[in-house]
C-alpha cells in the first residue's frame, strides 16, 4: 500500500469519527437542554415531602448534577486514558438514556433531585467527546476539530429548550424524558456501531498525587492565571443564577400560561443561539485586538443588559433582552479560554483546562442555590440585579487585575475547553 493511499485512510478514519461524534454531541445536546426549561415547573408539579420550599428544590435540581460531576469528572478522564475514549463516550450516553427515562416515572422532587446527581456522576458526554476527538484528529486540525464541536453544543442547547417545552405543552412532562432518552441511546447507538477506535493505553500513567498538586501550584502560580479563573467561576455563577427561576419569572409576565413551557424554550434557545453566532466572531476579533479587552467589554455589556430585565413587564421584554445579552456572553467563554493559554506554557494545557473544568462545575453547583435562595428570600426580580451586579464586578476586575497583553492565540488551544 502506497503513502498516499494510507494517508487517505487516516483522513477518512478521523474524519468518520469527527463527523459522527458532532452528529452524536448535537442530538446529546438537544437531549439534555430539552429538559432545562421546565424543572422547576416539574418539580413543582411534583410536590415535595419535606419541608423544603420549591425554589430550593428547583435550585438543587441542577446544582446536584453540577457538583457530582465536579467530583467524577476527573475519575472518568482517568479511565479514558487507561481503557479508551469511546467507551467513555459509550457509557455517557447510555448511561444518561437510562437515567433519564428513570427520570419520568419518580413520584417525588426528591426524587427527582437523587436522579439529577446520580446522572452528574454517570454521563459527562461532553468531556468524554472532546477527549474521543482530540484522541482521533491530526494536531493540526484540532482548532477546527474542536471548533466543530462547539457548533454541535451551541445549536443543540439553542433547539433543545424549544423542543423541550413545546412536547411539554403538547403532550407532557414525562413525554421530554421519554425523547430525551432515546435521543441519547440513538447518539450512543451511533457511535458505539460507526466509530472505530485504534486506542493504545498511555504507558506513563503511573504519576503520584504530590506531582499532580505540584504541577497545579505552579500553574496558579504564573501571572494573571488566579484572575482569570475568578473571571471563569464569576461568569459562570450569574449565568447560571437565574436558571432555577426563569419559567417561575416569566409566568408571572404572560397573561395566557398555555404555552409557558414553549416561551420559556424560546427565552433560553435565544440566548444560546445569539452567545453561539457572537462566539464565533468575537473569538476572532479577540485574535486581532486583544481577549483582554473583549472580555472587559463583554462582561460590562452583560451587567448592563442583565440590569433592564429586573423591571420587564412582558415576556416579549425578556426575550430581546435575553438574546442581547447573549450576544456579550458568547464573547466572554472563548476569551477566558484564550486567556488561560496566554497566561501559561505550552505542554500545561491538560491540567490548566482541567483546573477549568473543575471551576465551571464548581460555579454550576453553587449558582442554582444562590439564585433560588435570592428569588425566595427577596425576590425573583433581585436575582437578576445581582446577577449584573457581579458581571460588572467582573468587568471591574478584568480591567484592574489581567495582564495586558495583545497577541493572538493559536486556534487548537484557544479551543482546547470547548
Amino acid at each position: 500500500m502506497g503513502i498516499s493511499q494510507t494517508q487517505s485512510i487516516t483522513d477518512n478514519r478521523w474524519r468518520r469519527t469527527l463527523y459522527i461524534i458532532f452528529i452524536a454531541q448535537l442530538v446529546t445536546a438537544i437531549g439534555f437542554s430539552s429538559i432545562f426549561p421546565f424543572l422547576p415547573l416539574y418539580v413543582e408539579s411534583l410536590g415535595t415531602k419535606t419541608a423544603l420550599s420549591v425554589e430550593w428544590l428547583a435550585g438543587l435540581v441542577y446544582s446536584a448534577q453540577a457538583f457530582t460531576m465536579m467530583i467524577a469528572s476527573p475519575v472518568w478522564g482517568a479511565l479514558a486514558d487507561r481503557y479508551g475514549r469511546k467507551l467513555m463516550v459509550e457509557r455517557a450516553m447510555f448511561g444518561g438514556s437510562i437515567i433519564l427515562l428513570m427520570m419520568a416515572f419518580v413520584q417525588t422532587a426528591e426524587q427527582l433531585v437523587v436522579l439529577r446527581a446520580i446522572q452528574g456522576l454517570v454521563t459527562g458526554t461532553i468531556a468524554a467527546a472532546s477527549a474521543l476527538v482530540a484522541a482521533s484528529v491530526p494536531r493540526e486540525r484540532m482548532g477546527y476539530s474542536m471548533g466543530l464541536l462547539q457548533v454541535a453544543l451551541g445549536a443543540g442547547v439553542a433547539l433543545g429548550p424549544l423542543i423541550g417545552g413545546s412536547i411539554a405543552d403538547i403532550y407532557d412532562y414525562n413525554y421530554t424524558f421519554y425523547v430525551t432518552s432515546a435521543l441519547l441511546f440513538s447518539a450512543g447507538l451511533m457511535v458505539w456501531l460507526g466509530v472505530d477506535e485504534y486506542f493504545e493505553p498511555n504507558q506513563k500513567l503511573s504519576g503520584s498525587w504530590g506531582s499532580f498538586v505540584l504541577e497545579w501550584r505552579q500553574i496558579l502560580s504564573a501571572p494573571g492565571i488566579v484572575t482569570t479563573y475568578s473571571m471563569r467561576f464569576i461568569t459562570q455563577l450569574g449565568r447560571m443564577m437565574i436558571v432555577p427561576i426563569a419559567p417561575l419569572f416569566i409566568q408571572t409576565l404572560l397573561v395566557n400560561s398555555t404555552r409557558l413551557n414553549t416561551f420559556t424554550g424560546l427565552v433560553v434557545g435565544a440566548a444560546s443561539a445569539s452567545a453561539t453566532i457572537s462566539a464565533v466572531y468575537l473569538g476572532r476579533l479577540g485574535d486581532r485586538i486583544g481577549h483582554r479587552r473583549i472580555l472587559i467589554t463583554c462582561t460590562l455589556a452583560a451587567g448592563i443588559l442583565y440590569l433592564p430585565q429586573s423591571l420587564v413587564t412582558a415576556g416579549w421584554q425578556l426575550l430581546i433582552l435575553q438574546a442581547s445579552v447573549g450576544i456579550a456572553l458568547g464573547g466572554i467563554i472563548p476569551a477566558i479560554s484564550a486567556l488561560l493559554a496566554h497566561y501559561t506554557r505550552s505542554g500545561e494545557e491538560g491540567a490548566v483546562y482541567g483546573l477549568d473544568n473543575s471551576i465551571n462545575a464548581g460555579s454550576r453547583a453553587l449558582a442554582p442555590l444562590l439564585g433560588a435562595a435570592i428569588g425566595y428570600l427577596i425576590g425573583l426580580r433581585a436575582t437578576f440585579v445581582v446577577t449584573a451586579i457581579f458581571f460588572l464586578f467582573a468587568s471591574m476586575l478584568a480591567t484592574w487585575s489581567l495582564p495586558k497583553i495583545e497577541t493572538s492565540v493559536p486556534d487548537s488551544c484557544a479551543n482546547a475547553e470547548k
